[in-house]
């Protein structure tokens, strides 16, 4: 049975003089929905499912902590593996029983699901009781639907094969869960559910969000909004392959010209590239972040500055794979401000609380917005002024070194293709959101057609194999042994996708029978 609503109050009653029947800091399922200051916390708790989920042993920031993000990084080439920690993941030896990668990040992104699935189900009861307004029901399942949306695409991005895989995307997605599982009519229903097509999975999901763009009335860097709606929703609508929906939702939250700014939410591009992450807790241009805080975060085996610093546990670095390249220019501040040499390797820096761990998880940003846009602008009008200047108010934040239209005034490059503008678009990508988790996501929408240089998964630097004089900004060289020392995977590879885990085909026969090839 999933377990009920939890709410993490860690007090004691040793004190107390008579026993109480419900004390409040043990909220059942059953109570957690009848008063507001309840219904809060129990909103609350969906999000701290968000942070930490359950892992056997302890904390490990999944789905939406540091090992999130890690292991979305360690599928591309960027980032490069220092430890075992991710291994699997790194070199793509993973099955269906890797606790440590896959298995988790599918039974942590399902638990927040059906959190969120309780929240929405006790919420409608709330409601019809009169405990809380229908409005105020309403920005709430907004809420959990973001939340349930976002986990779902999680799964999509690792588990299904891309949107353009089948012209229809008629091909298998996951099951998209609404149904609440908390008795055992709804466990049994759950171990029959099977894969819905990515079609459908992505239909569920943008009615999820839509929902959400409509009721929020929250608005707040850690809490879903209205403006998280819509910016995640150029982010799907891009993996959709949809240029003109992303350009109709990035219409709500862009303005028409540079300096390029959010009417809804007042998002707007930090001064500096370190913006977001010296002010982690509250800046202009992060959007949505899942938080942490000194007395509540995943702890030393989870949280971002561990993984992420030099100084700290040092487990992932940035790959001489992206510091060498010569698209990277080699005073761009991103390489002074966000990043350092330690021993060992080149280090980001964004993450700034090295003892107390409460760094924020950036989830999404209104630089990808600002660059999602540009693409999509690009994919359909091919070279474009507004496109071009998308893409720069993005870059030249950290370098003088901008792009031109061919026959500007003189730039660090000019484009004159359609082709251009796109690769500089995802050149600037790579650079801009290093150590946030993102560069999957776009390997992912983009290796069918091999698209951008990507047609699989990318060979990868192995880290026995590199010494720090491999650091070399902008050389654009990589010593032969190295680049090749773990080999490109091709898309068509079955370890383009991970495995259903065994937890869950050994309880659905359903989904034992729709395993992914492979495995």
């Amino acid at each position: 049975m999933a377990p009920a609503l939890a709410l993490a109050v860690m007090m004691t009653s040793c004190e107390k003089e008579t026993i109480e029947l419900l004390p409040k800091d043990r909220i059942t399922e059953e109570s957690a929905f009848q008063d507001p200051e309840r219904i809060q916390l129990a909103m609350l708790g969906v999000y701290d499912a968000a942070q930490t989920g359950f892992y056997p042993g302890g904390q490990r920031g999944y789905p939406f902590g540091a090992a999130a993000t890690a292991q979305a990084d360690m599928r591309g080439e960027d980032m490069l593996n220092v430890a075992a920690f991710y291994a699997f993941t790194y070199e793509s030896t993973f099955n269906a029983t890797t606790t440590l990668n896959n298995v988790v990040m599918w039974e942590s992104l399902y638990g927040l699901v059906n959190k969120a699935n309780i929240m929405i189900d006790g919420l409608k009861t709330a409601a019809e009781a009169g405990v809380i307004t229908q409005e105020q029901a309403n920005s709430y399942e907004g809420e959990a639907r973001f939340l349930r949306a976002l986990a779902h695409h999680e799964l999509l991005l690792n588990f299904a094969r891309p949107y353009n895989e089948t012209g229809d995307a008629s091909h298998l997605g996951v099951p998209y869960r609404r149904l609440a599982v908390n008795d055992p009519a709804s466990v049994d229903e759950a171990k029959s559910q099977g894969r819905h097509t990515v079609k459908e999975s992505y239909a569920m999901l943008l009615e999820d969000l839509d929902f959400a763009e409509q009721h929020i009335t929250v608005s707040q860097l850690t809490r879903a909004s209205k403006g998280a709606a819509i910016a995640l929703k150029t982010r799907v609508k891009l993996h959709m392959r949809d240029w003109n929906g992303v350009i109709t939702e990035a219409d709500k939250i862009v303005s028409g010209s540079g300096p390029f700014t959010s009417p809804i939410g007042n998002y707007a591009l930090t001064a500096a590239p370190e913006g977001p992450f010296v002010g982690n807790k509250g800046n202009s241009e992060s959007i949505f972040s899942i938080l942490n805080s000194t007395d509540d975060n995943p702890g030393t085996n989870a949280a971002l500055p561990a993984m992420y610093r030099g100084e700290n546990r040092a487990l992932v670095a940035i790959s001489p794979t992206i510091w060498n390249q010569t698209f990277w220019p080699k005073e761009d501040l991103r390489r002074t401000d966000l990043a350092g040499t330690y021993a060992g390797g080149v280090f980001t820096k964004k993450y700034i609380d090295l003892s107390g761990w409460s760094d924020n998880t950036p989830i999404i940003r209104y630089a990808e917005v600002l660059l999602n846009l540009s693409e999509a602008i690009a994919r359909t009008e091919g070279v474009n002024d507004k496109a071009v200047a998308l893409l720069n108010s993005v870059r030249s934040r950290s370098t003088s070194e901008t792009y031109a239209t061919s026959g500007a005034s003189a730039a660090y490059l000019n484009i004159s293709s359609a082709n251009d503008l796109l690769q500089a678009i995802m050149n600037e990508r790579r650079i801009e959101f290093l150590a946030e988790g993102l560069r999957w996501k776009d390997i992912h929408r983009t290796a069918k057609n091999g698209e951008l240089g990507v047609n699989g998964v990318p060979a990868k630097v192995a880290y026995g194999a590199v010494k720090l004089t491999d650091w070399v900004a902008a050389s654009g060289e990589l010593r032969p042994a190295l680049f090749t020392s773990i080999p490109a995977i091709p898309y068509a590879d079955n370890r383009f996708l991970w495995p259903i885990p065994t937890s869950e085909i050994t309880t659905n026969p359903v989904l034992a029978a729709q395993q992914n090839p492979g495995y």
